[in-house]
């Protein structure tokens, strides 16, 4: 990932709303949510809803797929590590990170 595209990102993640999406996604794991659901959990109009994903989609943070008459929304998980990993490329100095089960480096 470089710097454009991690900004782009950020910059999607950036609302309340999007953001609240984007989780409810990632915790919903490889099997995604339709909208309906979405707006159901989350308690967001379909409308809303629709514009914060299209929005999430067009930063590469979010797949849709057509099943049937039903789209399904998934985090893409491979861009969400690869703006984790841009974030933290450089921490601890270039030294090892140990994490902790927290996810927090013990090393910084």
């Amino acid at each position: 990932m470089n710097e454009d595209q991690a900004v782009f990102a950020l910059g999607a993640l950036a609302h309340t709303q999007r953001l609240r999406v984007f989780r409810a996604l990632v915790v919903a794991g490889p099997g995604g949510l339709t909208p309906s659901v979405l707006a159901d959990q989350l308690g967001v109009a379909r409308n809303t809803l629709s514009f914060h994903l299209k929005e999430l989609s067009h930063a590469g943070l979010v797949t849709i797929e057509q099943q049937g008459r039903n789209l399904i929304y998934r985090a893409d998980f491979p861009q969400m590590n690869g703006l984790l990993g841009y974030l933290t490329e450089h921490c601890c100095q270039g030294s090892t990170c140990e994490a902790s089960d927290s996810g927090a480096c013990t090393t910084c």
